[in-house]
């Protein structure tokens, strides 16, 4: 790894930096928290899908044991940021609390996905080893199995620092759930509310198909809505995720 300034880092990173990861394998998020005074348990959960009980001074974090490995270091991830950041307070946090998808809003539930989200995914780290790489699922599976998240939240991490336009959608049967766009991604243009039925992404919603569609392009209009996008052509890749969700990432491509 190159030098890192760690005065330019995020929080999340310099905590990171600090416990001398420098690698993916480094991140050893319940080595982290018991180093803060937490306690982590896998359990099943009603209603949540991570609990923080504290009594100020040291903390029990509980995450769902039924979700998949990605879903529950995110979720562990997320309250070790309220550990480190809300001091003082408990904290039982739904499935539609805990994600990337909504790190850009500004709640306490927000801010506690984007310091997770750099716990897990780190841009001193990832921004490497995203150099040279498209923007497909196929990638951010790769990514996600080389730091122990989610295909979503890698996806996710993926768009966000692309220097090229890109989006990560989800969809299920009857509408656009939520969408990320890159930084280069066009302000006047959005992903389609409903699914166009020539698309892979269709198919996997209402045929139950399971897996990943293989990247292909395709023209924009079945994807975007927005100024001249009739002209546009996209490469797209799908596919299933738990809720009966389709996630999708695309890409503008030359014609």
């Amino acid at each position: 790894m190159s030098t890192i300034d760690a005065s330019i880092l995020s929080p999340a990173e310099k905590l990171l930096w600090g416990c001398g990861c420098r690698l993916p394998e480094h991140i050893d998020l319940e080595g982290i928290a018991n180093s803060k005074g937490a306690l982590v348990r896998r359990r099943h959960l009603d209603g949540c899908a991570a609990r923080l009980v504290t009594d100020g001074v040291r903390a029990i974090i509980s995450v769902e044991s039924r979700d998949n490995p990605g879903r529950q270091r995110f979720s562990l991830a997320h309250e070790l940021a309220h550990w480190i950041n809300d001091a003082g307070h408990g904290f039982s946090c739904s499935a539609k609390d805990i994600g990337a998808e909504s790190a850009a809003a500004k709640s306490t539930e927000a801010n506690a996905n984007l310091f997770a989200s750099q716990l897990l995914l780190p841009d001193y780290m990832v921004v490497p080893w995203m150099a040279g790489r498209k923007m497909t699922l196929n990638v951010a599976a790769a990514l996600g199995k080389a730091f122990g998240a989610s295909v979503t939240a890698s996806a996710i991490k993926l768009v966000r620092r692309s220097s090229s336009m890109a989006i990560v959608v989800c969809h299920d049967q009857q509408r656009r759930r939520w969408y990320v766009a890159s930084p280069s991604w066009p302000f006047d243009v959005q992903p389609a509310y409903e699914l166009h039925q020539d698309t892979a992404a269709f198919e996997i919603a209402f045929k139950a198909r399971n897996g990943m569609s293989a990247p292909r392009k395709e023209l924009g209009d079945r994807w975007l809505r927005g100024k001249d996008v009739y002209r546009m052509m996209v490469e797209s890749q799908s596919m299933k995720i738990p809720d009966d969700a389709v996630l999708t990432i695309l890409s503008i491509a030359q014609r």
